[in-house]
């Protein structure tokens, strides 16, 4: 079986070719610059070199032609048909509460996928174009939509609900929805793999450390909270997001930076942050780079950290205990000076460090607690295509026993 997996932006198209019996990536790439000058298509085979292919892409649609050109080249191809593409599975930021599994796309699905644009403007409608593109082209095989969202639909109303009036949530869906929920499942379900028990036994926090940054609380194989909230900008620090804030603050700057409500959403998403702190970069490795010689630096560090600690001891005592903590994404699965400063101080719970196993740094899934440490600390490389691939197989092969 052959898994084309599909991340549409606003002007890029990621993709990756997967057989998901085998769990294993064929090849992947990016179309980036999609309508601008420049465009260009960057894109490897599973042992091979990296290549680059310059043109004119014009739209997604364009865009998509072009990966499916390059996966059937005699040179850098996988594939030798188009009909060798079993299924398409297409990430989708926002799934509302309509979607809390992963679904066949059909025209009602796509109807209700266009009520949530409200709820990720800046996504949703890049990921709908992807979709329809995909569709006109690869007309006859089945189209599967993940969305990020559709995780943490398990968590209960006392989590993702806001003190707002109730009649906000009613009218207009105001509520904590939560993402990278793909990321979180599948390190979430793999810890409880190298830990050699069911999930349904145990309780994990698993840590997605990125440029967007996110948490979840992982009970019994259920998200039950997680730190983004109604958007991506709630919770921990990030590259560029300010996560939590008192919301009066946001009135106080606007009136009295004289801010129009487009300003000030660009400066809690793209200008706050470690950016916004350190006043040097939203790169982790540069702030680590500064931390000793620049105090800003230091300071948006220790806040990064500290945030991350607070969450591990908040979402310990809602779940009534933790037995797996888990790092991963960019700063999660390479920085051991992150997850050394996120876990200093919890030892009174049983989370202990082994800083020989945590110094090395790398994407190579490890464990790094002590042998005594109560609660298992792992860093797992995430795998969000992968989780999109078996879903999508999975759907799929329903669909086969069902026309049976």
């Amino acid at each position: 079986m052959i898994i084309l997996v599909l991340n549409t932006g606003s002007s890029s198209v990621k993709y990756q070719v997967i057989n998901p019996e085998e769990k294993k990536a064929l090849a992947k790439g990016v179309v980036e610059r999609i309508g601008m000058a420049g465009a260009v298509l960057t894109h490897k085979v599973l042992g091979g070199e990296e290549i680059k292919l310059a043109g004119e892409i014009l739209d997604h649609k364009m865009a998509i032609e072009y990966v499916l050109s390059i996966l059937l080249s005699k040179n850098h191809g996988v594939i030798k048909s188009r009909d060798e593409i079993t299924a398409v599975g297409h990430r989708v930021v926002h799934g509302g509460e309509a979607f809390s599994a992963s679904v066949l796309i059909s025209e009602d699905v796509m109807t209700e996928m266009r009520k949530c644009i409200d709820y990720a403007p800046l996504h949703n409608p890049s990921n709908l174009k992807g979709i329809n593109a995909a569709k006109q082209l690869l007309p006859n095989v089945p189209h599967v939509v993940v969305f990020d969202t559709a995780f943490h639909q398990s968590m209960p109303k006392h989590a993702f609900l806001y003190g707002l009036p109730y009649v906000l949530y009613k009218r207009h869906g105001i509520r904590r929805y939560g993402f990278h929920g793909s990321s979180h499942r599948f390190v979430g379900d793999r810890a409880a793999e190298l830990v050699g028990k069911p999930k349904e036994e145990l309780n994990i926090i698993t840590c997605h450390l990125g440029n967007g940054c996110s948490m979840a609380a992982i009970e019994k194989g259920r998200s039950v909270d997680t730190s983004m909230g109604f958007t991506p900008l709630e919770g921990l620090l990030m590259g560029t997001r300010s996560g939590d804030i008192d919301p009066a603050i946001v009135l106080q700057i606007m009136s009295k930076e004289d801010l129009s409500l487009n300003d000030a959403t660009t400066m809690l998403n793209k200008h706050s942050g470690l950016q916004g702190i350190s006043g040097l970069s939203s790169d982790m490795r540069e702030i680590e780079e500064e931390y000793k010689s620049n105090e800003r630096a230091r300071i948006a560090h220790d806040i990064f950290t500290y945030r991350i600690k607070k969450y591990i001891g908040a979402y310990a005592a809602a779940m009534g205990g933790v037995d797996v903590v888990v790092f991963t994404g960019g700063i999660g699965e390479n920085s051991s000076m992150v997850r050394k400063k996120s876990t200093e101080g919890l030892e009174f719970f049983g989370l202990k460090i082994d800083d020989a196993k945590n110094t090395s740094n790398g994407s190579d899934e490890k464990l790094i607690s002590t042998d005594e440490s109560k609660v298992k600390c792992y860093v797992i490389p995430t795998n969000e295509e992968l989780v999109i691939a078996l879903d999508t197989m999975e759907i799929v092969n329903n669909l086969k026993k069902e026309s049976k």
